[in-house]
C-alpha cells in the first residue's frame, strides 16, 4: 500500500506572515513549503517550513510578485494549496484565476470578489447598492486633470486622493486647498504606478476628526457569513497603522450591531468567500462610512484571534477546502482586550523614514503565549510575538521594513495597556533604528490611555511624542552607558587576544585567564591606564550633535601581581573606571555573548551590548544607545565633512529634483524625492541658504548617507 503523504501548502510570501501561516499548517498536519528570493535564502520563514524553493531575483517584482515563478514552484513540489499571506499577490485577481486553472486551491476569495473590492471606486459603488453609507466623492472612470479638478472643487476641501488600486498607505494624499490638487495628483499617480501598476485615482471627502474601525468578516462556500467583531486601527502614521486593538474603545452594543451588520452586507453584496475586512470611518457623532474592503487576512488579525479564541489562518484553510465555517455567529463571543503594536525599522524623529541595516541582536519580551492563538483571551498569561526576523538578518530597502508584531491581551484595556508598556520596555533590538521607544511613548500618552483615539492622533501629538525622547536623552546618565561600552570592548579585545595568543610552544591551549598569555601591553608592577574615546550618537533616531566622551580604564600592576597567584581573582574582571561623572571601582561579568552585569562602587548595572566595526550599540534601562569608538590617531580633520550636507536617509531611487545649483532655498523647501519601499519620501532643506553642489539627478540610485546636495 503506497505511503500517504500530508497535503502541501505553499506560502507565497515572506517574513512574519509566512512564519505565522507555517505554524498553523504544522498544527493542522500540513506540509509547508517556503519560497524565497536571493536575499532571503537564510530567512526565518525558510527555516521554519518543511521545504523551500528558490525564486531567484532580489526585488519583489523578480520574486514574490512573479506569479509564474510561484506557480512553477507549486507544481515542482506538488503543492495542492497556495496561501498568499497579505501584500504581494494576496489581492491579485489574475493570480487567483491562474491558481484555479492550474487546479491549485487559492486560499482567498474568488477572482470576481477581489476585482470588485480591489478597486476602491468599484467597491464604493457595490456597497452603496446595499445601503451602506459612503462619503461624498468621485469614483468614476474619467481621469483627466481638468475634470478631476472640477470634481474636487465640487466635493470641497480638505479631501483625499486615493489610488483606485491602493492599499497599505500607498497612493494616498490629503489635499487642503484647490491649488494643491494637481501636484498631489501627480505624486499619487506616480506612486500608484510604481506600487500597483495602475495610476487611476478617486476622490473622497476628508473627515478632519474620525476613528478607523474595521470589522473582521468570514464567509464559506455554503452561504454562511459571520463577523468576528471589530478592531480600532486609528493610531496611524503616514496613513499606515501602528497600533490596533479589539474591542474598540467606547463601542456600544447598538453601534456594534449597525457596523457589523453593514460589514456582513458588504460581503454578501459580492458573494464573498474567505477572510475579509471591511473598513469604516467613524465620525464623532457615531455616523460611519465605508472606506474599503480588504480581500485577505489583515496584518492585525492576531488581536481578533486573542479576543475570540479562534485561529483565523485555520479558518481560511478549512473554508478554502470547502468546509463550513467552524462557528456560527451565536457561538462567537468577545473575551478580554487585545492590543497589537507594529515594530518597524524606521526613524520616528525623521517623519518615520524607513531604515536599513543589520540586526545585530534581538530579544523578544518574555513570551509565554506565542502559539496560544486558540486560548480564551481572559486566560492569556503572556504575550505573543509574530516575527520573521532573527539576529544577523539584514533589513534592506527591497521589502517592507516591519520587524515584528507585538500582541498582548488582558482581562481589561487597562491590563492590556500595562502589559504592552512592560513588553515594549523589555523589547531589545540593536543594529537598526526602530520605533519601539516611540510606541512606548504613544502607549503611555494620557489621551491614548483614556481612549481618546482618532486617525490624526500621531500627527497632532507628534512633536510631544518625539520631544519626550529628546528630553529623556538630555538627562542621560552617561557613566553606566560608558561603563557598559568599555567593559564590552575590553572583553572582546581579550577574547581576540586569547584567540591569537593561546597556543603554547607545544601546540596546546594555555590558561585563558593567565595575564602572561595576553598581548595587551601589560607590565609587571606598573600601573597602566587605557583611554577610550567615544562619540555618543543618541539612539540614532533623530538629528543630534555627537557628544564626545572619554573613559580612562586603570589596571594596576600590584593587583595583577597578586592575581596571577590566584587566577580566580582575574576572572572577576576588576577595573577602576574614570568616567565623566566620577571614579568607579568596577567589576564586570559577561553572562552571555551580549549581556553584561556590572558593579560600579557597589551599584548594580546591566545591559545588552553589540558591536559592528567602530559602532557600539547597547540597550540600557529600556533605551538604545549608540557610541562610535574613536581612534584619535585617525580622526577626520575638523571641517572635512560638509556642514551643509543633505544626506540620503535610506537607499532608493531619485525620481524628482526640484532645485538646481546656485538656487536660493529657505528652510523646509522641497529639494528631491527619493522612492524607497514603493513609497515616495520628500527631502526638504534643513536650513536656508544656497544650493552649492547638486550630486544626483532623476534616475540615479542612492545609498544610505550619500550626500545628495550641499547647502551653503
Amino acid at each position: 500500500m503506497p505511503a500517504k503523504f500530508p497535503p502541501k501548502l505553499l506560502i507565497a510570501n515572506r517574513g512574519e506572515i509566512a512564519c505565522r501561516v507555517a505554524r498553523t499548517a504544522k498544527r493542522m498536519g500540513l506540509s509547508s513549503v517556503a519560497v524565497y528570493s536571493d536575499v532571503d535564502c537564510a530567512a526565518l520563514h525558510v527555516k521554519q517550513c518543511d521545504e523551500s524553493i528558490a525564486l531567484g531575483g532580489v526585488t519583489a517584482g523578480e520574486s514574490y510578485l512573479d506569479s509564474d515563478k510561484i506557480l512553477l514552484a507549486a507544481k515542482q513540489c506538488g503543492a495542492q494549496m497556495i496561501h498568499p499571506g497579505y501584500g504581494f499577490l494576496s489581492e491579485n485577481a489574475d493570480f487567483a484565476e491562474q491558481c484555479s486553472q492550474a487546479d491549485i486551491t487559492f486560499i482567498g476569495p474568488s477572482a470576481d470578489s477581489i476585482r470588485i473590492m480591489g478597486s476602491k471606486s468599484a467597491a464604493r459603488r457595490a456597497v452603496a447598492c446595499v445601503n451602506v453609507p459612503v462619503l461624498p466623492g468621485y469614483d468614476d472612470e474619467q481621469q483627466d486633470d481638468e475634470y478631476l479638478q472640477q470634481q474636487a472643487n465640487a466635493i470641497g476641501y480638505p479631501l483625499l486622493i486615493k489610488a483606485v488600486a491602493g492599499g497599505g498607505g500607498k497612493g494616498l494624499r490629503r489635499v487642503e486647498a484647490s491649488a494643491d490638487l494637481l501636484p498631489a495628483l501627480e505624486s499619487v499617480r506616480r506612486e500608484s504606478r510604481s506600487a500597483f501598476a495602475d495610476d487611476r485615482v478617486m476622490l473622497e471627502k476628508f473627515l478632519p476628526v474620525a476613528r478607523h474601525i474595521e470589522v473582521q468578516v468570514f464567509a464559506d462556500q455554503h452561504g454562511n457569513i459571520v463577523h468576528l467583531y471589530e478592531r480600532d486601527c486609528s493610531m496611524q502614521r503616514r496613513h499606515q497603522k501602528i497600533i490596533e486593538e479589539s474591542p474598540a474603545v467606547g463601542m456600544t452594543d447598538d453601534l456594534r450591531e449597525q457596523m457589523t451588520h453593514a460589514a456582513v452586507e458588504c460581503a454578501r453584496a459580492v458573494d464573498y468567500m474567505g477572510s475579509g475586512t471591511v473598513e469604516f470611518l467613524l465620525a464623532p457623532d457615531n455616523a460611519f462610512y465605508f472606506m474599503e474592503m480588504n480581500t485577505r487576512l489583515q496584518v492585525e488579525h492576531p488581536v481578533t484571534e486573542m479576543v475570540t479564541g479562534q485561529d483565523l489562518v485555520e479558518w481560511q484553510i478549512r473554508v478554502a477546502r470547502g468546509e463550513s465555517l467552524p462557528c456560527s455567529q451565536s457561538q462567537l463571543s468577545l473575551s478580554g482586550h487585545a492590543i497589537e503594536a507594529r515594530i518597524y525599522a524606521e526613524n520616528p524623529a525623521q517623519q518615520f523614514l524607513p531604515a536599513t541595516g543589520t540586526v545585530h541582536f534581538i530579544h523578544h519580551p518574555d513570551n509565554q503565549a506565542d502559539d496560544r492563538v486558540g486560548d480564551q483571551a481572559g486566560d492569556q498569561a503572556g504575550i505573543r510575538v509574530d516575527t520573521g526576523i532573527k539576529a544577523g538578518d539584514v533589513i534592506g530597502h527591497h521589502y517592507d521594513p516591519m520587524i515584528s508584531k507585538l500582541i498582548v491581551c488582558g482581562k481589561s484595556r487597562q491590563e492590556a495597556l500595562h502589559k504592552m508598556a512592560v513588553a515594549l520596555a523589555d523589547y531589545q533590538i540593536l543594529g537598526v533604528p526602530n520605533n519601539i521607544s516611540f510606541l512606548g511613548n504613544l502607549i503611555n500618552h494620557r489621551l491614548f490611555q483614556n481612549g481618546e483615539t482618532e486617525t490624526r492622533f500621531v500627527e497632532k501629538h507628534y512633536r510631544e511624542l518625539i520631544d519626550h525622547d529628546l528630553i529623556e536623552r538630555a538627562v542621560i546618565d552617561f557613566d553606566p552607558v560608558l561603563a557598559l561600552a568599555c567593559c564590552y570592548e575590553l572583553n572582546i579585545n581579550r577574547d581576540r587576544q586569547i584567540t591569537a595568543c593561546r597556543i603554547n610552544g607545544q601546540g596546546q591551549q594555555s590558561d585563558r585567564w593567565s595575564p602572561w598569555s595576553l598581548a595587551d601591553g601589560w607590565q609587571n608592577n606598573l600601573t597602566r591606564t587605557l583611554s577610550l574615546h567615544f562619540d555618543y550618537q543618541g539612539d540614532r533616531q533623530g538629528d543630534h550633535e555627537d557628544t564626545h566622551l572619554v573613559a580612562d580604564i586603570e589596571f594596576t600592576g600590584a593587583e595583577f601581581n597578586r592575581e596571577h597567584l590566584n587566577l580566580d581573582l582575574l576572572r572577576l574582571n576588576l577595573l577602576r573606571l574614570n568616567l565623566p561623572g566620577g571614579v568607579y571601582a568596577t567589576q564586570y561579568q559577561m553572562s552571555s555573548a551580549n549581556h553584561i552585569q556590572l558593579k560600579m562602587n557597589g551599584r548594580s548595572v546591566s545591559g545588552v551590548v553589540a558591536k559592528s566595526g567602530d559602532q557600539i550599540m547597547l540597550h540600557y534601562q529600556g533605551r538604545n544607545h549608540h557610541l562610535k569608538l574613536v581612534d584619535r590617531r585617525f580622526q577626520e580633520p575638523a571641517g572635512d565633512r560638509h556642514s551643509g550636507a543633505v544626506r540620503a536617509p535610506m537607499p532608493g531611487l531619485v525620481i524628482s529634483v526640484t532645485v538646481e545649483a546656485g538656487q536660493k532655498v529657505s528652510a523646509d523647501t522641497p529639494l528631491l524625492i527619493v522612492e524607497a519601499m514603493k513609497m515616495e519620501h520628500q527631502i526638504i532643506a534643513p536650513k536656508a541658504g544656497v544650493v552649492k553642489q547638486l550630486n544626483y539627478a532623476v534616475g540615479d540610485q542612492v545609498t544610505d548617507d550619500d550626500v545628495l546636495l550641499v547647502i551653503e
